[in-house]
């Protein structure tokens, strides 16, 4: 037989015993999918033109034979949530997310209660009685009100049953527990009514206890029919989880005690290939994905009877990328749950953004830089709605906190921004309009650009929108932002992404559930990890596991069954299979291989070939190459640009000696950092903050003789400028607390133990007087050796006159010792980093020479060495250092310099980088 082999089997079989005449005949199926696949099995089968059988779905028929409307979980919820509320004394009752929280897992156990047609009162007595053990204090005057509440939450439990119950009978709804109850309880009379009627159940493996009844009914009135698809291997192995569920049904009905079990098979035992391919991350196995299917297209071009079955649903996206070009036609038959929809992604930020804000403000909405920025540089908006002015505004004014009516940009938004900008309020409906708004003005967009995917991602959006707004018009549970996300959060977990595509052509792509029934010839699985395939174990009820097991409900290793059934059943028929999992053991996504490789390899049948084949990324033969630039004509050009143009400063020479690629980065190409937004002030910002502040306190007295009298109003003005310079540097509306308040009063600090330091050296009897502050300098450098003039220039801090000597002061923020600017001799000063400092305080002096008559001398301040005072440059000789800048000290130290910037410019000397 060709593919869907079963269902073909299926069709020959219902064709021979009916001929064409389905009237009577009702094929019950596991899901619905199988459906399609199944009717072109019967076009196969009949050479004649016939009105197809009945085909339903096992919920199908529990809904017609309950006689009730089964809600989804969230309706369910919200139901219930009315029920808590009737039979809850009000000052006891709790908000709708607390509530949710407890009350999905119990709505499970109420499912299971009623699937295994388990006597409510029983259970609950059961727990109730094991908490009461749990809590040793028997006397009930040793109780504290924790274990009060605690127990009277069980003694609740049969009251929420009974009135869940009543509630949803009389608005004819309920759950899928209720239904398989209710559907039992009306069989009898279904069977006296439809008794004409034939239902084939198809494709079956775990039951619950109600459908195991509701089947067994059937069978015994003559009505029905089972093919089970079981094959011999796993039904007579009795250790093995892929017969578990034939092997008990076969053991325990009464059916099969006078009755043939049909069908079992000797499918697993045929030929097969079986290739197990192990690649580290998730990706991997996407690439790999690719790389198979091209392969086997080509001896199969359409790609008929292969299938991709993917055991997480989001390798979908990195796996439709993956595929090969090649592939004309693929069906996507799986649900794309809301965790990796990049548009339901986006909107969880915009969600987080807006309620944090409306939280954090006490009457108006306060955003926090991160949140918005991850909202603005979506790609999903940030092209059409013009985010980058607002972008760059809130990382210029470095904006860590802040209200959107304050920005700049706010007023020339684009529509689609202003909605994603405009603060909520707690009015419900008017956040929900905005949402609806946005998401059509987004779906303009992409429909222009034809992008089809995520235009299906926010068609699930929209529906989840939908649904919420229907929801809040008949509960009214909504009453602010905080309860809105969480219905939305809610009712996210729930959705799934339906794809369209070609059902019965080309390649399939499917999850494991939605490829029971279905038979293939070339099966690609992935992520065959413990954890993903099969799933670990979870404990999602307040039922324990051994009153499960006493009870007859199912638990991990029934679980564990019908995975391994699932993944039998996948090989089952198929020829050539593979399957691919990760072998990173570390990270999110790590795991170790699933059980079932295990089992596939250490106890292989003999007529399969299994392969084992390792994936690895090619690694480099070394670790990293040293990166280095060439100095091409063009960049020579530029060199001479900057050379006779701009010139050479101090700290781009110095940028040169610590590393000759960021030179080239920085300095010859002007790539700067982007901005970013500070939440506290780095050390570059703070040293910004103390220079603007000195250099404006000192301005007035620029070209006067200092006076004490001067300091002590410098310092009394000194903190209302540090805060000015804080607001123009930093941010104009940053709140001093925490590290930026600590930092704040580190600036006030050092200015103050720098203006003391002024004032002691004044009345010390210094004679002072400012000449230029933040004082441009340059100088032109000729030199035979230099192929043109260079330009060096620079800004000093401060230039001043004491004592008759000229003094030029640079300030730094860091830490710099008196070594770092005292040299013992001028040889070789110019190729080592480590004389930085004094290279620069020699420029200083390079370049203002000849602009005075008086001795000069050049010096540090250092804020973080503040003892030392002033550290000037020092030449020592003989145990004696000489403090002052000569003529001949400088002819010196331009042979030096010119060796470094001939080095710069020479063509054959490449810029590299280096490791500091």
């Amino acid at each position: 037989m060709e593919a869907h082999c079963f269902l073909d089997k299926l069709a020959q079989e219902i064709v021979r015993t009916h001929q064409v005449d389905f009237s009577s005949v009702v094929i019950v199926l596991p899901n619905k999918r199988a459906r399609l696949f199944l009717l072109e099995s019967f076009k196969k089968a009949a050479n004649q033109t016939f009105f197809a059988p009945e085909i339903i779905s096992i919920e199908d028929l529990i809904g017609t034979l309950s006689k009730i409307n089964v809600l989804n979980s969230v309706e369910l919820l919200l139901e219930f949530y009315e029920v808590y509320k009737e039979i809850t004394a009000a000052e006891a009752q709790q908000d709708f997310e607390q509530f949710s929280n407890w009350a999905k897992m119990l709505l499970q156990d109420f499912n299971e209660i009623d699937r295994y047609l388990l006597k409510p009162s029983h259970v609950f007595d059961y727990l109730k009685e094991i908490d009461i053990i749990n809590h040793w204090s028997v006397k009930t005057e040793d109780h504290t009100l924790l274990i009060d509440r605690y127990l009277t939450f069980w003694n609740q439990l049969p009251a929420y049953y009974k009135a869940l119950q009543k509630h949803l009978l009389e608005s004819n709804c309920g759950y899928q527990g209720m239904a398989y109850r209710l559907a039992v309880q009306n069989i009898d009379a279904f069977i006296q009514q439809n008794s004409s009627k034939m239902y084939y159940f198809a494709g079956f493996n775990a039951l619950n206890q109600a459908e195991e009844q509701i089947i067994q009914k059937l069978l015994k009135n003559a009505m029905g029919k089972v093919f089970w698809d079981t094959d011999t291997h796993f039904l007579n192995d009795f250790d093995h989880g892929a017969g578990y569920f034939a092997r008990r049904i076969k053991q325990n009905w009464s059916y099969y005690k006078s009755h043939p079990y049909e069908w079992m098979v000797n499918e697993f035992g045929q030929h097969k290939n079986i290739e197990i391919i192990s690649t580290p991350k998730s990706v991997g196995q996407a690439k790999i994905t690719g790389q198979l299917v091209e392969e086997l297209q080509k001896n199969n071009p359409n790609l008929q009877n292969t299938a991709v079955v993917l055991s997480e649903e989001n390798l979908l996206i990195p796996v439709l990328y993956a595929l090969p070009e090649t592939v004309s036609s693929l069906n996507v038959t799986m649900g794309y749950d809301s965790k990796s929809n990049p548009v339901q992604l986006f909107f969880a930020k915009f969600f987080k953004m807006h309620t944090n804000a409306l939280n954090r403000g006490k009457n108006k909405a306060v955003f926090y830089h991160k949140e918005v920025l991850d909202v603005l540089s979506h790609p999903l908006v940030a092209h059409i709605a013009a985010t980058k002015p607002m972008v760059d505004e809130i990382n210029k004014r470095n904006l860590s906190f802040f209200e959107f009516k304050k920005l700049d940009a706010s007023s020339t938004a684009t529509d689609l921004l202003q909605l994603i900008a405009m603060p909520w309020t707690d009015a419900v409906p008017e956040i929900l309009e905005r949402i609806e708004q946005l998401v059509f003005k987004i779906r303009l967009h992409l429909r222009e650009t034809k992008d089809d995917v995520s235009l299906v991602f926010l068609y699930a959006f929209h529906q989840v929108i939908n649904q919420i707004k229907n929801y809040q018009l008949k509960y009214q549970v909504i009453t602010n932002a905080q309860q809105l996300v969480t219905i939305y959060k809610q009712i996210a977990d729930l959705a799934e992404v339906s794809f369209e595509g070609e059902p019965l052509e080309g390649l399939q792509i499917m999850g494991v559930l939605e490829s029971r029934v279905l038979d293939f010839e070339n099966v690609i699985i992935t992520s065959v990890n413990e954890g993903k395939f099969p799933a670990g174990k979870s404990m999602n009820s307040f039922i324990p596991h051994d009153v499960k097991v006493e009870l007859g409900l199912p638990t991990f290793k029934e679980k564990d069954a019908i995975y391994t059934y699932h993944f039998y059943h996948l090989l089952l028929r198929a020829k050539n299979i593979y399957l691919l999992y990760n072998s990173d053991a570390e990270g999110l996504d790590a795991g170790e291989k699933s059980r079932f490789i295990t089992q596939l390899t250490l106890d292989p049948h003999p007529k399969h070939s299994v392969k084992i084949h390792n994936y690895f990324a090619k690694a480099p033969e070394t670790v990293s190459e040293p990166l280095f630039i060439e100095k091409s004509p063009l960049l020579q050009e530029r060199l001479k640009e900057i050379a006779c143009g701009k010139g050479f400063s101090p700290s781009a020479l110095g940028n040169y000696l610590r590393n000759p690629m960021q030179f080239y980065m920085q300095r010859v190409l002007g790539i700067k950092e982007v901005d970013e937004v500070e939440e506290n002030i780095a050390l570059n910002t703070l040293g910004t903050i103390i220079h603007g502040a000195l250099e404006n306190l000192y301005l007035p007295f620029v070209g006067k003789k200092l006076s004490i009298a001067m300091i002590e109003g410098i310092l009394q003005d000194s903190e209302e400028e540090i805060a000015k310079q804080f607001e123009i540097n930093y941010s104009d509306n940053a709140d001093k607390h925490g590290k930026n308040l600590l930092a704040f009063e580190v600036a006030k600090r050092n200015v103050y133990h720098f203006l003391m330091l002024e004032k002691s050296m004044l009345e010390n009897g210094d004679d002072v007087a400012i000449i230029g502050l933040e004082q441009n300098l340059e100088t032109i450098l000729m030199h035979h050796k230099l192929p043109y003039t260079i330009k060096l220039s620079g800004i000093a801090d401060r230039i001043e006159i004491r004592n008759n000597v000229l003094r030029i002061i640079d300030y730094k923020t860091g830490k710099v010792e008196q070594n770092q600017v005292q040299i013992t001799e001028i040889n070789g000063i110019a190729s080592d980093v480590k004389f930085e400092k004094a290279i620069q305080l020699l420029l200083y002096g390079l370049m203002y020479f000849d602009k005075t008559n008086l001795p000069i001398q050049a010096g540090i301040y250092s804020f973080k060495n503040r003892k030392s005072g002033y550290l000037l440059f020092g030449l020592k000789q003989d145990r004696m250092v000489n403090e002052y800048i000569t003529q001949e000290l400088l002819n010196d130290f331009t042979d030096e310099l010119v060796e470094l910037l001939s080095e710069i410019l020479n063509p054959n000397v490449v810029f590299e980088a280096t490791e500091n």
